[in-house]
């Protein structure tokens, strides 16, 4: 079997009816892993074993082993949110994303390489030294989740989790040319997910395709009653809507979003992908975000400031690395002084500021309101179309280190990201075209809890092209 193009349905199968032994898969799986991971730095901690509580599971995705972004709790490997904060722990219980992950059959076989505490958007902000982008070994793979998006585009392993606070799973995606979604708030569980930004952050699988990434999402989507924030809903099988007709499918054009600001490769892309959806029998229908563009400047109000207060745990006294020092108060200012990277500090200090006595109404608060401004834009704008497609990113993989002394341009890498995080709402990127041998990403938003609209869609789109196919030659 060809496990290097198989998709996670093939490889189940082929698992099951013992076309292939689970220790050769895992072995070809390895074997890539040690060649590649030298080059790309994807995966921080890796060891190809089968779970124990996975070994025996007849599941969906037995035998399939999947990386774990390091911001996720396992007991199998460290948890370090790639922070030299917590380079050695070891955390006392596993999130429940992956012990559906394991109850479905899956083997967690790595920890990927991420920006700490997800705070970037190209993965050159870990403590554990930079991802690289299979596609160009000089650009970034995109962030935080770089580390899963490089591996999945690699083959190192099929499928991969990761988080999304303002794009974290779909913008690497785009960059690394493979399908990833963020989830509706409250879909999948945070318990075990190491808090960013507490009302944004969102976990969701990373895969080649649509299909692949419903698969995942059917495993660990789901309410958890150990979850305050997990929602209340029945749950469907996503994998069984992914062969509907989208004829009649009003999907939503915001022409703002094609301006000057987007690459003319990334634009053309975007109207041929749309062309597609066309030809499959969808309508076009062009929509109005009016209160998108205050966007970018509401998510760095709003994580900031719930970062400064998630961070404020990591104080040396209790399970992070700890500098010496005499005086408790020092210890405190030397252990966050030397162990919070440059990005975390950069964050931790606008959101004290945001949230400090005098100016709390003049940022969190309108911060908050014009959050529920971009919330109820989408909501109208759903009254009309069923999606909303538009590009992932402005431009493909930037090159390392050129938007490191400029948080502003690497702030802007997000801004067709973070909107569907503060509106709550679920958004997957899919492959749509390439520039200079580097990848382009179309992302399709979706009302809250449609991901089996949002999936069909993309899969449709996959059926007729064959952009989510190409693999980078390394």
């Amino acid at each position: 079997m060809n496990l290097k193009d198989a998709s996670v349905s093939d490889i189940v199968s082929a698992l099951k009816d013992a076309k292939i032994q689970r220790r050769d898969c895992l072995c070809y799986f390895e074997e890539v892993t040690e060649r590649l991971n030298p080059q790309l730095n994807a995966f921080r901690e890796f060891a190809f074993a089968p779970n124990k509580e996975s070994t025996n599971c007849d599941g969906p995705l037995i035998g399939i082993p999947v990386a774990i972004k390091d911001g996720i709790c396992t007991r199998k490997f460290k948890t370090a949110a790639s922070s030299s904060m917590l380079a050695q722990y070891v955390a006392p219980y596993e999130a429940t994303v992956t012990k559906k992950l394991h109850a479905a059959g899956a083997i967690t076989v790595a920890k990927s390489n991420m920006d700490e505490f997800a705070m970037g958007s190209s993965t050159e902000n870990s403590f554990f030294g930079n991802t690289l982008n299979p596609w160009n070994l000089n650009c970034v793979p995109g962030g935080s989740s770089g580390g899963s998006a490089a591996a999945v585009a690699a083959g190192m392993v099929p499928l991969a989790l990761g988080s999304d606070t303002g794009g974290s799973i779909r913008q690497p995606s785009a960059f690394c040319g493979i399908t990833g979604m963020k989830p509706t708030y409250g879909l999948v569980s945070r318990l075990g997910l190491i808090a960013f930004a507490s009302s944004l952050d969102q976990v969701g699988p990373m895969g080649r395709s649509a299909q692949d990434v419903a698969i995942m999402l059917n495993a660990i989507a789901g309410h958890d009653p150990a979850d305050s924030t997990s929602a209340h809903f029945e749950k469907p099988d996503y994998t069984k809507s992914l062969d509907g007709d989208i004829s009649g499918l009003r999907i939503g054009i915001c022409k703002s979003e094609l301006d000057s600001h987007v690459d003319a490769a990334v634009r053309n892309a975007v109207a041929e992908s749309l062309e597609v959806f066309k030809d499959r029998g969808a309508e076009l229908v062009e929509i109005e975000l009016p209160h998108e563009k205050y966007a970018v400047a509401t998510y760095y109000i709003i994580a900031p400031c719930e970062a400064s207060s998630n961070l404020s745990r990591y104080d040396g006294v209790r399970y992070t690395s700890r500098s010496e020092s005499t005086e408790l108060s020092e210890m405190y200012t030397k252990t966050r002084s030397e162990h919070f990277g440059a990005e975390v500090k950069r964050r931790i200090l606008l959101g004290t500021y945001a949230l400090s006595s005098g100016y709390y109404d003049q940022y969190y608060l309108k911060g908050s309101k014009v959050r529920r401004l971009i919330k109820q834009d989408f909501e109208k704008a759903f009254e009309s179309v069923d999606l909303i497609a538009g590009p992932t990113t402005p431009t493909t993989a930037f090159p390392i280190g050129e938007k490191t002394s400029d948080p502003i341009q690497m702030y802007l890498a997000d801004v067709f990201t973070v909107s569907a995080n503060l509106a709550g709402i679920p958004a997957i990127s899919i492959p749509c075209g390439f520039d200079n041998g580097l990848p382009i990403g179309l992302q399709l938003q979706g009302p809250a809890f449609h991901e089996s609209t949002i999936l069909n869609a993309a899969h449709q789109f996959q059926m007729s092209t064959d952009w989510h196919l190409r693999r980078p030659q390394l």
